[in-house]
């Protein structure tokens, strides 16, 4: 085996980002239904997203596509440069990407707002230009008013606002004396950005004439360090970061006039009226959602610090006083949906609930939808019915394996958008439908701008064609009936025998990987050309069934190994498995999974490879932990039970050690190196045999084209030896 095979798919997989690159992405429909906005870079191998105008007006029917910014252009050349704080949000949402990575428009959609390389651009939509403006940067999140005549951005610390057309700039609020570095305005903190996917910290009156501003202050959380063994000669990184059971950050949220805030631009913010919101913080400390249109007021949806109870709050807008629109309890956890909670144009409250053993969509004080459907966002609320994407429920009969269909849902029924054998989301406005769809048979995924009446008009991919093809047959397996996908190699015949083992699963919550989509098999079908029968598995605890499915992984996650198990011993009941060798590979939460399965099941699993594993479940963040697992001061006992680093962790049946590649990103400021650093001692205290793989200046995601690469081959090279494969 040799590295950087230049045609490889390994190669080809890391240069295109995952196929990733080239694939248009971010639609915005304008309200008349004339544009469709959205980001795409130029090839299946440029980094850089330029900022596209898809118009559907005119005589044509297949639309005019052009280009609204070139970062390329805009930079004349030079290296895009990231402030400290870009670089976190892009490992938040995992954007791997370059140029416009991000936008926000006005109402109108006819001004797009964006940062690149730290400066603030505007660009208008229906001329086509954009133009830098000129702010104290480095600029981050900047938004433009619903009227189009101001941008409201972050940086250093505080919240600004500027003309759109460049004048004017000052601040609206920021850090006063004696709040310091440790408070911020206008930015989302860790874990509302990490695990609630709130990635916003501030937002717009519809009349443009107030902001909604969360006031972040980190000084209660604990601050851990991150260093670069490979540069002894740089500091390390300061992070505060809310480890389960120790001290989250205060958030509070404050209403700014715009118009009072023309005063001078001082060190300790401008002469602006602000108006604390005000609720039971003690009692509610996370801010989860925010929600204003012109439906009704301010919409807050706040949560308990045990997920167990959420508040829906409507604010006053004069006083800063909310009131109870809604309240949920639940005794596992409430889980937090996209696009929701939020209201209709008729006032109503829309949110996504679990009633009656199904998550159902509740309009006002009606639920819409039943157990035949599991909603999983909502994508649009118009004036006679919401637009949902939702998998089968518990009671759908049939069930579509790994499908998920765009619906439109009123009080008269549910009818189905989407139609082809799928996965499947939308964008909606002005009587006009961007359907993206990723389908089984065909690589990458495919964007029709549906209009009544009118023939669909294509949206144009330049993502590269994999040199693979994904073969996934889902099923069905065991008696929970555990989702699965089987690959086995390409042009394998039943005559050659029984296949080596690899479990691909992430198999934990929010990871749904048994999908109905050709590009998410791709590696899995790499591995199984390598000549391995590949399983991906979703046990218990994944995405996409019903509540309790979810659910009934509260207090014991080890439920996760459990059924990588039974889905492994049903299959080999249909498919050519050899249970003889069986390895396990999988990253993050997949790759706790993969340590636990040699660690706890070496009479199953003969060989891992764990990557960035949560080793000590301590050592991870508040909002995600506990939601599971409570904290380690109050359920001590059950963080001990799910450890990878205690005797009780370590402990197993009487059977050989089984060997363990533990691979980990040096810069990973999400599971922190030190938990496989943790991990190593332990397993070396009690002579297990394990290989570890640093990874320098890499952080939880692996973007750089070299190293996601190689990281493909040394797993495949390191398995075969452990299995005794030829």
């Amino acid at each position: 085996m040799t590295l950087s095979q230049e045609h490889s798919f390994p190669r080809q997989y890391a240069r295109t980002q995952r196929f990733t690159l080239g694939a248009p992405r971010a639609f915005t429909v304008s309200p008349d239904g004339a544009r469709v906005v959205f980001l795409r870079s130029a090839s299946g191998a440029d980094r850089a997203n330029a900022l596209w105008v898809l118009d559907l007006e005119g005589p044509g029917p297949t639309g005019h596509e052009r280009v609204a910014a070139d970062p390329t252009a805009l930079l004349a050349g030079a290296e895009e440069q990231l402030s400290a704080e870009e670089r976190a949000r892009r490992e938040r949402s995992r954007e791997g990407a370059g140029g416009i990575v991000g936008y926000a428009v006005d109402s109108a959609v006819e001004l797009a707002a964006f940062a690149l390389s730290g400066r603030l651009y505007a660009a208008e939509l229906r001329a086509g230009t954009a133009r830098q403006l000129p702010v104290r940067g480095p600029v981050i999140d900047p938004r433009p008013s619903p009227d189009g005549r101001h941008i409201a951005y972050a940086a250093r610390g505080a919240l600004r606002v500027t003309g759109a057309d460049g004048e004017g700039d000052r601040e609206l609020a920021g850090p006063g004396p004696g709040e310091g570095e440790d408070v911020t305005y206008g930015l989302a903190e860790f874990i509302a950005a990490e695990e609630m996917s709130r990635t916003r910290g501030f937002w717009w009156s519809p009349e443009s004439d107030r902001l909604l501003v969360a006031r972040v202050d980190t000084s209660p959380v604990q601050r851990w360090w991150i260093s670069d063994p490979a540069h002894p000669d740089r500091e390390p990184a300061r992070v505060a970061y809310p480890a389960t059971g120790t001290p989250n950050a205060d958030v509070r949220l404050f209403l700014i006039d715009l118009e009072a805030a023309d005063g001078p631009d001082g060190a300790d913010g401008t002469d602006t009226e602000r108006t604390e919101v005000v609720w039971d913080r003690a009692r509610y400390p996370y801010l989860a959602r925010v929600h204003w249109s012109s439906a009704g007021a301010p919409l807050l949806l706040v949560q308990s610090r045990d997920q167990r109870g959420q508040l829906h709050l409507a604010v006053d807008t004069e006083t800063g006083a909310t009131r109870t629109v809604h309240q949920d309890e639940d005794p596992a956890w409430l889980e937090l949906s996209p696009g929701v909670p939020a209201w209709a144009p008729d006032g109503r409250l829309v949110r996504l609930a679990d009633e009656g053993g199904a998550r159902v969509l509740v309009v006002g004080d009606r639920a819409l939808t039943g157990p035949q459907l599991h909603p999983r966002a909502v994508l649009d609320i118009g004036e006679h019915d919401v637009l949902v994407s939702a998998s089968s429920g518990e009671e759908a009969g049939d069930p579509e394996i790994g499908q998920i269909h765009v619906y439109r849902v009123n009080e008269l029924g549910v009818e189905r958008v989407s139609s082809e054998t799928g996965v499947h989301s939308a964008v909606r406005a002005g009587g006009v439908t961007v359907l993206v769809s990723s389908v089984p048979d065909t690589a990458g995924s495919s964007v029709q701008v549906l209009r009544e009446g009118r023939p669909p008009v294509a949206v144009a991919s330049y993502a590269e064609k994999p040199v693979l093809t994904a073969r996934a047959r889902l099923t069905e397996a065991g008696t929970h009936r555990i989702p699965s996908a089987v690959l086995l190699p390409t042009g394998y015949e039943e005559s050659a025998g029984k296949l080596p083992v690899l479990l691909d699963p992430y198999g934990g919550p929010h990871g749904q990987r048994v999908v109905a989509s050709q590009n998410a098999y791709l590696t899995s079908q790499w591995f199984a050309d390598q000549g391995f029968a590949v399983i991906v598995a979703d046990g218990r605890g994944t995405p996409g069934r019903s509540p309790a499915w979810e659910k009934s992984v509260s207090r014991n996650l080890l439920l996760s190994l459990d059924d990588q198990v039974e889905a492994l011993h049903a299959l080999a009941e249909r498919f050519p498995l050899d249970l003889g060798r069986v390895a396990i590979r999988g990253w993050s939460f997949g790759g706790y999974l993969a340590a636990l399965g040699v660690l706890r099941r070496p009479d199953v699993f003969h060989a891992a490879v764990a990557g960035a594993p949560v080793s000590d479940l301590r050592l991870y963040d508040t909002h995600y932990q506990e939601r599971y697992l409570g904290t380690p001061q109050e359920e001590p006992e059950v963080y001990a039970r799910h450890s990878l680093v205690t005797d009780e962790g370590l402990s197993a049946p009487e059977e050989p050690a089984r060997p363990m590649m533990i691979i980990h990103g040096l810069a990973d400021d999400n599971v922190v190196v030190a938990h496989t650093l943790k991990l190593s001692a332990a397993l070396l205290a009690a002579g297990r045999p394990h290989e570890v793989l640093p990874l320098t200046g890499v952080t939880h995601m692996t973007p750089q084209e070299q190293i996601a690469e190689n990281l493909l081959l040394l797993q495949v090279d390191f398995l075969k030896r452990s299995l005794g494969m030829n």
